[in-house]
């Protein structure tokens, strides 16, 4: 999708921005083939680049402090805005009061709202009038199907030839769909055709043709509902590669996501996510994350199928001494390890490329 083709966004963070619970502003930030980001809103790195803050790269997109800036910021952009995009994760997937009466400024400003939260804000009846008023749509992108539409795990995975990449992780919010995004690139660009499996409300926001919201599934739906869009996704496409991305992680006490994606996905490899400086569970202070040899174990064992690269998050690591740290893992692990923020996904891409032959 060119420039001119995607959808102008403002993306709200507001108080957000460069913590856990900005992730899907850092996502879209990162990359995104949905949307052509104008700005973020969060008053605490006004004046700032938003690639600067995260990753100290500047990315040309500048981050506002208030609605108005917003708006005037927009307005000088020709078109200016279509899109206001909810780029909050909380823990809790609900809005604060003021957040709301902000989406309901952008919904007057003429703006369609994009939002991936629990809080389902095309519910709201006062959003949704005004976002009638002004000719607009609010669009939850984390509503699963009815009931009626969803689907059980029929073993038609078994037809799927593609080559099937699996990228989980010690943790959550540890860096697996930017991860799982630099392969499919690093595949695109050696002439294979993939496709990204998001199962999140970020990997839709960043333009994931095929995507299913594992968080707001019925259980009994889970493993079928992951197997369905990955079985659509060879079906449409026949692609080369399919790149799944992970959620959670499989010991995680408060998301134990991973023996699903495991269960439906049956993939060929794994590629496991880890940030070497966490102690504990994001979030969980008293819950020491599992060491990664164990991590690796586990995966093995319930998989059948070798975890074949580390990819590092360098969350907390200063920038001279992530090579230092990879290059202990690669020699605890016998792993191929990389930071794709720092060193890309080529040497990935060519791992994985050996497991596919």
């Amino acid at each position: 999708m060119s420039r001119e083709s995607k959808q102008k966004a403002i993306v709200y963070c507001e108080g957000a921005f460069n913590t856990p619970n900005g992730k899907t502003a850092h996502g879209l930030v990162r990359f995104t083939r949905r949307y052509d980001i104008l700005a973020i809103l969060d008053s605490r790195y006004r004046g700032q680049d938003a690639g600067s803050v995260l990753d100290g790269t500047n990315r040309g997109i500048p981050i506002l402090g208030s609605m108005e800036e917003a708006a005037g910021m927009a307005d000088a952009h020709g078109q200016g805005a279509t899109h206001f995009v909810v780029g909050l994760a909380p823990d809790s997937g609900r809005l604060s009061q003021k957040a709301r009466e902000d989406v309901g400024q952008a919904l007057r400003l003429g703006w369609n709202v994009d939002s991936g939260l629990h809080d389902f804000l095309s519910e709201d009846p006062e959003l949704n009038a005004i976002a009638s008023e002004n000719g607009v749509v609010i669009r939850d992108v984390r509503k699963t199907p009815s009931r009626a539409e969803m689907h059980f795990f029929t073993g038609g995975i078994e037809k799927v030839s593609s080559f099937r990449i699996a990228v989980l992780g010690t943790d959550s919010a540890v860096g697996k769909r930017t991860t799982a995004w630099g392969i499919v690139e690093g595949f695109e660009q050696a002439g294979y055709t993939v496709e990204m499996i998001g199962t999140g409300q970020t990997a839709w926001l960043q333009g994931a043709r095929y995507t299913v919201m594992l968080d707001s599934l019925i259980n009994d739906f889970v493993t079928g509902e992951i197997e369905h869009v990955i079985v659509k996704a060879w079906d449409e496409r026949k692609p080369d590669v399919i790149v799944v991305e992970g959620q959670g992680s499989l010991l995680n006490p408060a998301y134990p996501g991973g023996f699903e994606i495991l269960a439906a996905t049956r993939p060929d490899v794994i590629v496991l996510q880890h940030a070497p400086a966490r102690r504990e569970y994001d979030g969980f202070p008293g819950y020491p994350i599992h060491p990664l040899t164990r991590q690796i174990q586990a995966l093995e064992i319930i998989s059948g199928k070798p975890v074949v690269a580390i990819a590092v998050n360098h969350e907390g690591i200063p920038r001279e001494e992530i090579d230092t740290v990879c290059g202990i893992m690669e020699r605890t692990t016998g792993l191929p390890t990389v930071d794709t923020l720092v060193h890309g996904a080529r040497r990935l891409v060519d791992t994985l490329i050996h497991y596919s032959k």
